[in-house]
């Protein structure tokens, strides 16, 4: 069943994009700047694409650092026979000899406020413009630089190792390598990550049941995008057994792993003003002050921010990425018990790329939820699979790229060890005061306050370099992806 499902998901996934063939297609306008208007900062001349693509980069971008898990994941799954290109392991790294280039649209994170911020417009627009940098051969050499005087090559394919931008982002690249001619395709990682869960499930009755966890941004929760695809997926396949999908947004958890200062202050020894985390509340996406044993927080170097008056607790803020993977995870069990739904949760899927750098704080708060008991009843066991699985869409989209490669005959097949570039996006020169944070980035209303269809550079991409990252998350990247870390930081030299 396993190896027919993958099979049949391998078209239908294919498909998913943008209209039939002979369809006329309404372009957004940084669609049309790119493509017919000479006179636009965003023009691309497309004519100008090289023919030849197999020795070009694979373009992968994401919002910030988190997409580096993708990145690894590519940098070392051997998972296809290089000669026949069958599944099975040949002891070489599928991509062996393949130039990347990264690209962490820092500047512009949190991705998941624009749908909260009610600028999905604005956002897709801005998922175009991250494509239309990869696709281009220019970059900036400093912040400080007016002009694009860097050149690189552009990119062969381009791999979304972001899940809000694949929500919606996706379809908008696609329309735009669709008229661009260029060959040039484009991967996302919610279709990666639904194709994993439909290759775990086992093949299924109409009375039998599964419950699916989905954790992910609130733009990727808003879109509703892993509902959609896996209802879809569902249907195509035919697939007999019930899948209760249970969301959950969560609010600052990739931008605590990338220590936006908003949420995760390592400097911060009391709550502060300019917090944007969870707090104390009465909903189901609050912190919970009758969860707080469940939530078992770290209160270790400031990652929990507490006030109290007279005894009791008044605020609360979370201070480390665990901590927020921590209350999530929680949130989560907690949204599905609630429901009274008695269907055990089998699978969790990571719909965000910076999680996978928690996996083993979910892990440990999850065995905590299994032997968390009331009364001497286990409340929350019943509900959790014995064989519980978390799902990291990045093994699958690197599968697709791969087989995307090879079917257009673009993989470099190249002996040498590949490089990686990697740049970065900062606020542009000359951005007025106005418009900045104390700490020189683009100000929260600045940022969510912009729209869509101007002429305006507000960020521009710099090589990525240490200046860029704090000590913290040197630490975390050479820890949890050493392979990208390696190849990134040896362009330092």
């Amino acid at each position: 069943m396993k190896r027919f499902l993958l099979a049949a998901l391998i078209p239908f996934l294919a498909a998913c994009g943008s209209g039939k063939k002979g369809e006329t297609v309404k372009l957004s306008p940084i669609i049309e700047k790119a493509l017919n208007d000479e006179t636009s900062r965003f023009y691309a001349d497309f004519s100008k694409f090289p023919v030849e693509k197999r020795t070009l980069p694979i373009g992968v971008f994401d919002s910030g650092t988190g997409g580096l898990t993708v990145l690894e994941v590519m940098l070392t799954i051997d998972q296809i026979d290089n000669i026949t290109g069958k599944p099975g392991s040949d002891g070489i790294p599928d991509f062996a000899g393949e130039n990347f280039t990264f690209m962490g649209d820092m500047a512009n994170m949190p991705y998941g406020n624009y749908a909260a911020e009610n600028k999905n417009e604005f956002f897709k627009e801005l998922v175009v413009k991250d494509a239309l940098f990869l696709l281009g051969n220019k970059y900036w050499l400093s912040a400080i630089d007016k002009e694009a005087d860097g050149v690189k090559q552009p990119s062969k394919i381009i791999v979304i190792a972001c899940n809000t931008a694949t929500a919606w982002g996706l379809n908008p690249i696609d329309t735009l390598l669709s008229e661009s001619n260029t060959g040039v395709k484009v991967i996302g990682v919610i279709n990666a990550g639904v194709n994993a869960l439909f290759q775990s499930l086992e093949k299924g009755s109409a009375e039998d049941s599964v419950a699916v966890g989905v954790l992910a941004t609130v733009g990727t929760i808003a879109s509703d995008a892993y509902s959609r695809t896996i209802k879809e997926v569902k249907a195509e396949l035919g697939y007999p057994g019930g899948i209760r999908v249970v969301n959950h947004a969560c609010a600052g958890f990739a931008e605590a792993v990338d220590m936006e200062r908003d949420f995760n202050d390592p400097t911060a020894t009391a709550p502060r003003a300019s917090y944007r985390g969870p707090e104390i509340g009465e909903t189901e996406d609050d912190i919970n002050l009758g969860l707080m044993r469940l939530y078992n927080f770290s209160f270790e170097n400031n990652a929990l921010l507490v006030s109290t008056k007279e005894g009791k607790i008044t605020e609360i803020q979370l201070n480390s990425a665990a901590n927020y993977a921590r209350f999530h995870l929680v949130n989560l069990l907690e949204k599905h018990r609630q429901s009274g739904s008695t269907v055990p949760m089998q699978y969790i899927i990571l719909g965000c790329t910076h999680y996978p750098f928690l996996l083993d704080t979910l892990q440990t708060a999850l065995q905590e939820l299994r032997d968390y008991t009331v009364n001497g009843r286990a409340i929350y066991r019943e509900l959790i699979s014995d064989s519980l699985t978390f799902i990291d869409p990045a093994v699958f989209t690197a599968i697709e790229c791969y087989n995307t490669l090879r079917a257009d005959n673009n993989l470099a097949l190249r002996t040498k060890e590949g490089k990686v570039d990697a740049y970065i996006s900062v606020p542009a020169y000359g951005l007025s005061a106005d418009k900045l944070d104390s700490n020189g980035n683009l100000s929260y209303d600045y940022k969510y306050g912009r729209e869509a269809g101007t002429e305006e550079l507000s960020t521009v991409f710099v090589p990525l370099t240490g200046r860029y990252l704090t000590k913290e998350n040197m630490e975390r990247l050479q820890t949890l992806v050493p392979n990208s870390y390696r190849k990134i930081t040896e362009n330092w030299n």
